[in-house]
């Protein structure tokens, strides 16, 4: 949740993809649908790797071992973003339309993705986790301040 300490660092590559990362990766997949969720990194289980996984309706379930954007656009997109790590918070984003990412799947297999719309989004949500930041970190100072009093009421009723 929101104020872990893990949450706020940076995490670290994943230097062997194995039958254990693939598990992990398959586990997070499990975690995030059970949350109802659309992303999920690593740092939001406790675990400050450079994994996240994705799976936007209708689509098929993505694993990122460390992932990387490589290009994006210069056009932006609006879009009102929450968290699982923030439950029942939400605000609306400015982020680059579309992304080119390179990662490792879960078989250790190097691909790049060009991503646009709701799963370039995601994408960029869940790897700004891997950086320590949070959706909440891309707005006005006076709106984070705003929100997060909101979640510490939440958190403490």
């Amino acid at each position: 949740m929101y104020g872990d300490e893990v949450l706020q660092g940076t995490a670290a590559p994943v230097r062997v993809i194995d039958a254990a990362a693939a598990k992990l990766a398959r586990d997070m997949l499990d975690t995030m649908r059970a949350g109802k969720g659309i992303g999920l990194a690593a740092p939001q289980v406790g675990l400050a790797k450079r994994l996240f996984v994705v799976q936007i309706a209708g689509d098929v379930p993505r694993v990122f071992f460390n992932a990387k954007i490589v290009q994006q656009s210069e056009e932006t997109a609006k879009y009102e973003e929450g968290c699982m790590s923030l439950p029942g918070i939400y605000a609306d984003v400015v982020r680059p339309a579309a992304v080119r990412v390179h990662a490792w799947n879960e078989k250790g297999r190097a691909f790049t993705l060009d991503a646009e719309g709701l799963l370039a989004r995601v994408i960029q949500h869940e790897l700004d986790h891997l950086h320590g930041l949070m959706f909440i970190d891309h707005l006005p100072q006076p709106k984070r301040k705003r929100i997060l009093k909101v979640w510490e009421e939440k958190f403490r009723a």
